[in-house]
């Protein structure tokens, strides 16, 4: 009896302190990496369950952590989720052999967008696609007689800033562009979506030029690199002072939906959080028009850039059936009128008739239908790349510790460490 009764203690507080270990017992779980959406996501939950009674623990982590390192300490620890997140082949390399391949899944068939590894596995499964490219309030650019479509290339861009900048009081702004280079906070932001542009902007999406350059040979390209960097200058000159070094993104995403930036250095994913997290802000801005344009740092880049930002895989040893049976759940009519709709996304799969609720949603949809889209390429450079070593370099620029000159020379100095760790 004493030792069942110690056996019964063990569990009992193993359960307190780990009860997420025990949730799978239940169900499965589904690790997102995805923080905007896991409202939208964990109701979607919710009515599958109503649905047909089988449950779904949905993990939500995300604005800087490590998802990677979450990830391996819960595999360590037994506690795998059944569903996680992948941002990119670094990502799913780490679980080779541990994937299931849902080529045979019907959803595959409906969507262009799957992970598909070096072995033709289709390891990951798109939940949306986004869009990256210099986010604005409409309503301000038209009060201040700035046709977006005008912005081309760097001089208009440049122009256009000064512009807004005179008019600040006027039109009630903090700053032309809210833009944060803090590398604690949005290394992700600065290393990898806006640093991509330079990578990818103008681009075929089959054109990775400019990656294969610095991937192969450690090398950037002088003349692009050098206009990309004025384009950060311009940025780091016209950003809120308040938010430029040591702001978030909460405070960057907020300030955008308060109306208090003409412009914002973040993607359509802002969306969900202008219409959800920061709905009252933004009615009192009067939920004023986004859209966004290209990231013109040389004259004619005229294509936003646009792929899914992460996958979900499925891993091999958990409950297989349970969680295959969620994602397609999800990728059919019910699911996706709860992650199209609540959740601002633009839905991957083609027979998708929901259409998104979602500030960005037009324009993402005007630049695909004209063919003026680039993919991007830095979920496929070092997983540690932004955080470690060019995230840092942007800060240092933004503080003024380098100039446009040493922002240039670091990062060339700096890129083949990153590539060859």
């Amino acid at each position: 009896m004493k030792k069942l009764l110690a056996i019964i203690l063990v569990l009992t507080l193993v359960a307190a302190l780990c009860p997420a270990a025990f949730a799978a017992d239940d169900g499965i779980i589904l690790f997102n990496g995805k923080i905007e959406i896991a409202n939208a996501l964990s109701h979607a939950a919710e009515v599958y369950e109503a649905a047909t009674g089988k449950h779904v623990e949905v993990n939500s982590l995300g604005g800087g952590v490590d998802l990677q390192s979450e990830l391996k300490q819960r595999y360590q620890a037994g506690n795998m989720p059944d569903i996680f997140t992948c941002e990119g082949t670094p990502d799913f390399s780490n679980w080779t052999g541990m994937m299931v391949d849902m080529a045979d899944q019907p959803w595959a068939a409906d969507t262009e967008a799957e992970f598909i590894d070096s072995t033709g596995a289709t390891v990951g499964f798109p939940y949306t696609t986004e869009a990256i490219g210099l986010a604005y309030n409409k309503s301000i650019l038209d009060k201040a007689g700035i046709d977006p479509a005008s912005i081309t290339g760097p001089e208009s861009m440049k122009a256009a800033f000064e512009k807004l900048d005179s008019m600040k009081d006027e039109l009630g702004i903090k700053a032309v562009i809210g833009y944060c280079a803090n590398s604690k906070e949005l290394y992700w932001s600065t290393g990898n979506h806006l640093f991509c542009n330079y990578l990818d902007a103008g681009l075929a999406r089959d054109d990775s030029t400019y990656f294969d350059l610095m991937m192969n040979e450690g090398k950037l390209d002088e003349q692009r690199f050098a206009d990309f960097a004025a384009m950060v200058d311009l940025f780091n000159k016209y950003s809120d002072p308040a938010l430029l070094v040591s702001g978030n993104y909460d405070l960057q995403v907020s300030g955008f939906a308060a109306g208090n930036y003409a412009f914002v250095t973040q993607g359509s994913w802002i969306g969900a959080s202008l219409t959800d997290q920061y709905k009252e802000l933004y009615a009192a801005a009067g939920n004023f028009e986004c859209g966004m344009i290209p990231y013109a740092f040389e004259e004619g880049i005229d294509t936003i850039l646009t792929n899914p930002p992460s996958h979900w895989a499925v891993y091999k040893e958990g409950k297989v059936d349970e969680a295959l049976a969620f994602l397609q759940w999800l990728a059919g009519p019910d699911g996706q009128q709860i992650m199209v709709q609540e959740a601002g996304l633009n839905s991957p799969f083609k027979s998708c008739t929901v259409v998104a609720n979602d500030p960005f949603a037009p324009t993402i949809a005007d630049f695909t239908a004209r063919g003026k889209t680039s993919s991007w390429h830095f979920l496929d450079q070092p997983a540690n790349m932004a955080e470690d070593f060019t995230g840092g370099i942007f800060q240092d620029f933004a503080m003024g510790a380098i100039d446009i000159n040493g922002f240039i020379e670091d990062m060339t100095v700096t890129i083949p460490d990153a590539v060859n760790q």
